[in-house]
């Protein structure tokens, strides 16, 4: 099975070659902006990268000089942001035509040299010869993992320009043995939210209260500085921003590494989402930022699951929190509050989340039915299993108040 990283390596440069690589960044981004320009006929905007070629392709080697796999690079970023912009018209979203800003530059093999602790990277005048600035080589880290191994090969990277600094975003891909498929798959329900960043349908919590605390502290702070407008308080805001950002990751890493273990345990090879799109729309009290922590709390579990063997698939979250999991009335009664849902039908009672939980497990059940082929038959639940026909191996406890079913402390 092929598997894809991306490491992160900062670069050690000479003011000389620092000067060629903002040069190239600043006409690969000019590239990018005229083939949207060019996209653009007035009313709608061109996708066809065959067409985009025809069009851009000799003005832009004209009027830069950058090599040409860095033209056909930013012709390919500009289509990629365009057919995100065109998918939002096409469902009568605005969206505004992209603008490239943020300092950035595509390489690949052709343009550029990998090697263990440096590379050799094209510019507007010739190559420059870059070295990696790499932990120690006894430590175990993506760097050891990843860029230094024989098994793992170098396919490209991305050239970004950050708070003073060069970093090259190395793109890698192996093939990797992963376990089988069991012949009859097990659903793992996932919800997402913002007193509890996730609860499984296995009865599993992780309270977001430490992720929201530090958001706090993080807001009030950077208000604070922000008010005292010196430049060491604008410094300070970009060293808290950081600072914060890596404290956010780690903890979702952390939440993703014991979401997997709790899927491993419960012998579960299919993990189900709620689809992501307009969370903000559907969900009261999320922020931006409780998006962003969704986002990457996915990706990390998709990209941590795929090495395990274990598929990530996201689900219609429509009625997954107003209906009842144990006998599908579904009314907007059944939620009376963020943390209880009591079932207007048949009287079912537990905690809000884990029913959504356990919802988003039986949606894609009910999507993927059948026998052959490793398909999904149950959603696995904290005191047994739920197979297609609504039929459990082991009686679901219902609570009404703290009973199996209740959520760890």
């Amino acid at each position: 099975m092929k598997v894809r990283r991306t490491v992160p390596v900062k670069l050690d440069v000479t003011d000389e070659q620092a000067d060629l690589l903002h040069e190239t960044i600043d006409e690969f981004l000019w590239a990018a902006n005229y083939v949207v320009d060019a996209a653009w006929d007035g009313e709608w905007a061109e996708t066809r990268k065959s067409v985009l070629h025809e069009e851009t392709y000799d003005e832009v080697r004209e009027q830069t000089r950058l090599h040409s796999n860095h033209v056909q690079s930013a012709r390919d970023r500009a289509v990629d942001a365009l057919d995100s912009v065109v998918a939002k018209w096409s469902k009568g979203e605005y969206a505004s035509l992209p603008t490239f800003t943020t300092p950035f530059c595509e390489y690949n093999q052709r343009n550029a040299t990998f090697h263990d602790d440096y590379a050799s990277l094209s510019t507007v005048n010739g190559r420059v010869t870059v070295e990696y600035v790499l932990p120690d080589k006894t430590r175990d880290t993506p760097h050891s993992k990843y860029l230094r191994s024989e098994r793992w090969e170098t396919t490209g990277a991305t050239l970004h320009y950050r708070r003073g600094d060069f970093y090259l975003h190395v793109r890698t891909k192996a093939d990797v043995d992963v376990p089988e498929p069991a012949e009859n798959g097990t659903v793992l329900g996932v919800d997402l939210g913002v007193e509890n960043i996730a609860v499984t349908s296995t009865g599993a919590f992780w309270s977001a209260d430490e992720l929201n605390h530090w958001r706090t502290e993080y807001v009030q702070r950077h208000k604070s500085l922000q008010e005292c407008g010196s430049r060491w308080a604008h410094k300070n805001v970009q060293a808290v921003g950081r600072k914060e950002t890596g404290r956010f990751k780690q903890y979702l890493h952390r939440v993703a590494n014991e979401l997997l273990e709790q899927a491993i345990k419960n012998g579960c090879t299919v993990i189900a989402f709620e689809n992501l799109t307009d969370i903000r729309d559907r969900i009261p009290n999320v922020r931006k930022f409780h998006e962003w922590a969704f986002r990457r709390l996915y990706e990390y579990v998709s990209y941590k699951a795929e090495e395990r063997g274990i598929h990530v698939e996201q689900v219609n979250p429509k009625n997954t929190s107003r209906r009842c999991s144990s006998c599908g009335f579904t009314h907007e009664g059944n939620r009376p509050s963020q943390e209880t849902f009591c079932c207007q039908s048949c009287g079912y009672e537990n905690h809000a989340d884990y029913n959504a939980a356990k919802n988003i497990g039986y949606r894609l059940l009910r999507n993927q039915t059948g026998g052959e082929g490793g398909a999904p038959v149950g959603v696995r639940l904290n005191s047994g299993m739920l197979n297609a026909n609504g039929v459990k191996s082991v009686p679901d406890s219902v609570r009404a108040g703290v009973h199996a079913e209740s959520p760890p402390p």
